[in-house]
């Protein structure tokens, strides 16, 4: 099991070129968990991931770890404890799928050092928890979406990270990678403890894996909790303006958003 550790961002004002879009935000992030951020387009989803994950400097408030400063951590220290996988990564040209998976080793070496045999046996087990294993000298560019983003998760996985943050993993994926995807998560969660941070766009994914929730609104955090008391037809309708009714999956037993709609709402007869 990963070591608990207290993830905190206290009245935390961000944004960009002098425009604010998260207004004096707390944050405390439960350890071994896996943690969605919820929120419609632009409330400050993707500002909030990133300003926790030191890509953006806070305009006001504090962000620790385990009560020190993250803006105080030399760069490589953080970064064997946070891992990041932003949302539209830029593919290095001509790179196999091996070598960007072993380039997450990075904060565990030093100048001089070369590949130990730690290093070898974390980018073969990231690679066998993605299942990507047959695909190690391939070239990125030969992949599909899907293949392509269980890369990416693999190189953040080979830091072998305490707390993983992933911007919004599943975007542009059919509906089956996005769900294979967060099951990997789920295990990489439950095997090993892994505290896991994501945006998710898709309210009904974010439900189903999601031990908690925290919803935006306009920049503000509005909710936080378990997603079956945070998700309900009036939590949706504040954050995302949709008339919807709110049920139990009969899969997950979660929360599942049924949206309305104009054209599929029979009006009782008088």
């Amino acid at each position: 099991m990963k070591p608990a550790h207290r993830f905190q961002a206290e009245e935390i004002s961000a944004g960009y070129e002098q425009h604010t879009i998260l207004n004096d935000i707390n944050v405390e992030i439960p350890s071994n968990q896996i943690n969605v951020i919820i929120g419609a387009n632009a409330c400050g989803k993707s500002t909030l991931l990133k300003t926790m994950a030191r890509l953006i400097k806070p305009e006001s408030g504090e962000i620790t770890l385990d009560g020190k400063a993250i803006s105080s951590i030399p760069s490589k220290q953080l970064a064997r404890v946070l891992g990041l996988l932003p949302q539209s990564p830029i593919v290095p040209e001509g790179i196999s799928v091996a070598d960007l998976v072993g380039r997450g080793r990075f904060p565990h070496q030093s100048f001089l050092q070369g590949w130990t045999k730690k290093d070898y046996e974390a980018v073969a087990e990231a690679m066998e928890i993605m299942d990507i294993t047959e695909l190690a000298n391939q070239n990125i560019d030969e992949l599909s979406g899907g293949q392509r983003q269980r890369v990416w998760i693999a190189m953040a996985l080979t830091q072998q990270t305490d707390i993983l943050f992933l911007d919004e993993p599943t975007t542009f994926l059919d509906i089956t990678y996005q769900v294979e995807i967060l099951d990997m998560l789920t295990d990489l969660n439950q095997k090993h403890g892994t505290t896991i941070v994501m945006v998710l766009h898709d309210i009904n994914l974010a439900a189903r894996y999601a031990d908690h929730v925290f919803a935006l609104r306009h920049g503000e955090l509005i909710a936080e909790g378990e997603p079956s008391e945070v998700i309900t037809s009036e939590l949706v309708d504040n954050i995302f303006g949709l008339s919807c009714k709110v049920i139990t999956d009969p899969v997950s037993h979660a929360p599942l958003v049924v949206p309305k709609g104009r054209y599929h709402v029979q009006e009782k007869m008088s």
